[in-house]
């Protein structure tokens, strides 16, 4: 409910900057919100919930790889500091790296369909999701791991009940930060290529001068990255029973 309140009060308050800009500047290239809200049959009638859907997609398939790939990757490095020597290079100078100057490749590889869009949003994500699995694996209280074994546990309950629990905090941490990312790399990526998606729907808005669906579709996508980061964050709640709530 806290969770809620502040979605609704933030919510509020954006509202109010808004109204208050529009009042100021005064411009048809920033309609008020009254306005925009009073046009959202339009913006429901144009189709936005297929852009949406198509847009979520490509957001749960680029976070879904990420994690695939980005745990098992953040483990590794984790336990061997073999590995960890010979992946470390590779991903501090892949990090900082903007994704998004990788479209033109990803496209010319996987063409202009969905793949090379998810690409770009597995990248976005991916190394967040390595470093934030292996700092946290790392973090581990060696003690427990000797203790566990000698009351003869397997592997298997060693990451089961120690090194799953240490690193989903931190996990989820990262996949707060990686779906607010992925939604504002999906703005770019859908500008090509593509005629569904939010990005295209806000953008072709733009192109026709229709300011008012052009913040229409801005409201729905914020709204449903807000929704995104309230549901992951009442996931992380609940696996997470035992971390102190923020």
């Amino acid at each position: 409910m806290k969770k809620t309140g502040a979605f609704l009060l933030g919510f509020a308050a954006v509202n109010l900057l808004w109204l208050a800009a529009a009042t100021l500047l005064d411009t048809r290239a920033l309609p008020g919100p009254a306005e925009v809200y009073a046009h959202f049959g339009d913006v429901l009638a144009a189709g936005v919930f297929r852009h949406i859907g198509a847009s979520l997609w490509r957001v749960f398939a680029g976070l879904f790889l990420a994690l695939a790939v980005g745990v098992p990757v953040g483990l590794l490095m984790a336990a061997s500091p073999r590995w960890n020597a010979l992946l470390h290079p590779i991903v501090y100078f892949s990090y900082p790296v903007p994704k998004t100057a990788l479209l033109p490749v990803a496209m010319l590889l996987f063409g202009l369909r969905d793949g090379s869009k998810i690409l770009i949003i597995l990248l976005t994500v991916l190394f967040q999701v390595i470093v934030a699995t292996r700092d946290a694996a790392r973090a581990v209280d060696p003690g427990l791991y000797q203790v566990a074994v000698s009351a003869g546990a397997s592997r298997g309950r060693l990451l089961g009940q120690i090194t799953l629990p240490a690193v989903l905090p931190e996990l989820f941490t990262s996949l707060r930060i990686g779906v607010g990312t992925a939604l504002a790399v999906l703005f770019i990526v859908e500008a090509y290529g593509t005629r569904a998606g939010i990005g295209y729907y806000i953008l072709d808005a733009w192109s026709r001068i229709d300011y008012l669906e052009m913040y229409g579709g801005i409201v729905v996508i914020s709204v449903v990255g807000a929704a995104l980061f309230l549901a992951v964050d009442l996931l992380a709640r609940r696996l997470c029973r035992w971390k102190e709530p923020s």
